[in-house]
């Protein structure tokens, strides 16, 4: 199975979860062994010449495919997380969404001066949290090397919001 395969696997959802939203449901790829390995061998395939010694996975499906990076790649994993769900102290850092804000979190201990991390999400939209965790990985001294995800929906431009990083995904829409 290669990446070209995968978009048999996910599926178009009309008008979720609001009118005039189609929603790229993931599950049916979540639910086939092969197609998440072949997933995961594609994301790694992506981030392997960016040589990074760190993940650094969004809440929540990024969890997903950055788990299993890290697992597959012997990596460490950073969580990037909505605020109070992580127990030590955290750092934050908002972003703006199409009608308001919000934020997220991160252990800044978690950081390694200068080490070059590949942020994980499953999807990048509008880009607004892609773009937060990477300004929180290089305010604590760490080096986004790559952020990658398994879909890209090219007419939000979220590349734009990540100006200056390499961007990478397995499917674009």
């Amino acid at each position: 199975m290669s990446a070209a395969d995968l978009d048999s696997y996910v599926r178009a959802v009309p008008d979720f979860p609001k009118p005039g939203i189609l929603f790229r449901d993931i599950t049916p790829l979540l639910n086939d062994a092969g197609a998440f390995a072949t997933a995961i061998d594609c994301f790694a395939g992506l981030i392997e010449p960016y040589r990074v010694q760190g993940l650094v996975a969004i809440e929540s499906r990024g969890f997903i495919f950055g788990a299993a990076l890290a697992h597959h790649m012997h990596l460490p994993l950073l969580l990037v997380r909505k605020p109070g769900k992580l127990p030590r102290r955290t750092v934050s850092a908002a972003y703006e969404l199409e009608y308001g804000m919000d934020s997220i979190e991160m252990h800044a201990e978690d950081i390694v001066s200068d080490r070059p991390y590949a942020v994980i999400d499953d999807v990048i939209a509008t880009g607004g949290t892609a773009a937060a965790a990477a300004g929180l990985v290089e305010q604590y001294g760490g080096r986004v090397a790559c952020c990658a995800f398994l879909i890209e929906l090219a007419l939000l431009k979220g590349r734009e919001r990540l100006a200056g990083h390499a961007v990478e995904s397995v499917l674009k829409y």
